[in-house]
């Protein structure tokens, strides 16, 4: 069985979720969420261009989108948009995965008692 074989029995790359599908997820998990700022992330070799999104508690999200939709995303959601390149990412994203691995190694060690 060669490298690729897989991928040509099954038709390519896995399939995304088609655009409304994402573009609705995002407008949900903004609205639930309180400060939401959008960091669009550019296409690489391994993965396509994304949208992270971060509320003010620095939870996250991160989805695959369209290149149009990407310009558009600040203006449809209301919210502020940023280029990961030039801002980097948040601190309080940082802080939150640290809290949050703080938390299942507890939560790991409850189980384990």
């Amino acid at each position: 069985m060669g490298l690729f074989d897989r991928l040509k029995r099954s038709g390519g790359a896995a399939k995304r979720a088609p655009e409304g599908s994402v573009a609705q997820y995002l407008a949900d998990w903004t609205d639930a969420r309180i400060g939401v700022e959008a960091y669009v992330e550019p296409k690489t070799t391994v993965t396509p261009l994304t949208v992270v999104l971060i509320a003010n508690d620095g939870e996250w999200t991160r989805r695959p989108l369209d290149e149009k939709y990407a310009r558009k995303i600040g203006p449809d959601l209301k919210i502020p948009v940023y280029d990961v390149r030039k801002t980097g990412y948040p601190q309080r994203m940082r802080d939150h995965d640290a809290r949050q691995k703080v938390i299942r190694k507890r939560e790991q060690q409850q189980r384990d008692l």
